[in-house]
Formats: C-alpha cells, sequence, structure tokens
C-alpha cells in the first residue's frame, strides 16, 4: 500500500480533520447568528466557540478508543495529549490572549499621548487577542469532537 493509498483510508485520519472543519464551520455559523454578519476569517482563527483544537483531539482520542481499544497504550496517549491541548487552550493561551488585549490598550493609549513616551518607538500592529479558550468554549469542542469520534 502506497502512503497516499494508506493516508487516504486512514479513517481517524479524516475523522479528526472533519471534526477541525466542522468546529471552524460552526464558529461562523455562531458569529453570524450573534453578530448578524459573515466573518469567514475566524475559519483560519484560533479562539472562539467551539475549540477547534479541542474537537480534533477529542475526535482523535475516541477513534483510536474505538480502533485500538480503551485499555489501549495508544488510548492513553491520545487522552493524554487531549487533556494537555485543553488545558493549554482554557489556560496558558487564554491568559496570552488576555496580556494581549492589556498590551493593545496601552499601546492605543500611549499613541493618543505621545509627548509622553518620546524616544520610544511604538509598534504598529496590533497583538492577536482571540487566542484561547473560555471553559465552556474548550468544553463545546471536546462535545463536538466526541460526537464526531463516535459517529464516523
Amino acid at each position: 500500500m502506497s502512503v497516499l493509498s494508506a493516508l487516504w483510508s486512514n479513517q481517524i485520519l479524516w475523522t479528526s480533520l472533519l471534526a477541525w472543519i466542522l468546529a471552524q464551520i460552526a464558529k461562523i455559523v455562531i458569529n453570524f447568528f450573534l453578530e448578524k454578519k459573515w466573518d469567514f476569517d475566524l475559519l483560519t482563527s484560533s479562539g472562539g466557540f467551539p475549540s477547534s483544537h479541542t474537537a480534533i483531539v477529542c475526535a482523535l482520542a475516541i477513534g483510536i478508543g474505538q480502533a485500538e481499544g480503551w485499555n489501549s497504550s495508544l488510548f492513553a496517549i491520545a487522552v493524554a495529549l487531549a487533556v494537555i491541548v485543553m488545558y493549554d487552550a482554557a489556560g496558558v493561551r487564554r491568559a496570552t490572549g488576555n496580556h494581549a488585549r492589556i498590551i493593545n490598550h496601552l499601546v492605543e493609549w500611549m499613541r493618543q499621548h505621545p509627548t509622553d513616551f518620546l524616544g520610544y518607538n511604538i509598534q504598529e500592529e496590533r497583538f492577536k487577542e482571540l487566542i484561547g479558550h473560555t471553559p465552556f468554549e474548550v468544553f463545546g469542542g471536546a462535545i463536538l469532537g466526541c460526537a464526531i469520534g463516535l459517529i464516523f
């Protein structure tokens, strides 16, 4: 079996990617209902509801559990990976987004008061603020990923 053929027939891989794609599409649809406008930039963004990072690792873990057994070493590795990703999404990456929001606010304030900061080179680009997830967004990604993993 060729590498491409093996990749094409890897159901766990495609199910995991489907969970990620559906989570990204869900962000666009949910945003449309909340904001009354289409924002297709959300397709490639991180953050928001549901967490696509969580969806992909949960679908991966469920797929491995079904294929290799719920007591297999591979399933244990997949669950450990999922826990790390979910913790990172709701912890470290969320804190990073909060820091970016504060820094962007400070930079904007400094632009409005330039004489107070003579000699300082202020960046023109803003830091990305929507990086991490709330626990609810991670939970939504977990539900979506587990459901896709079980269905497919």
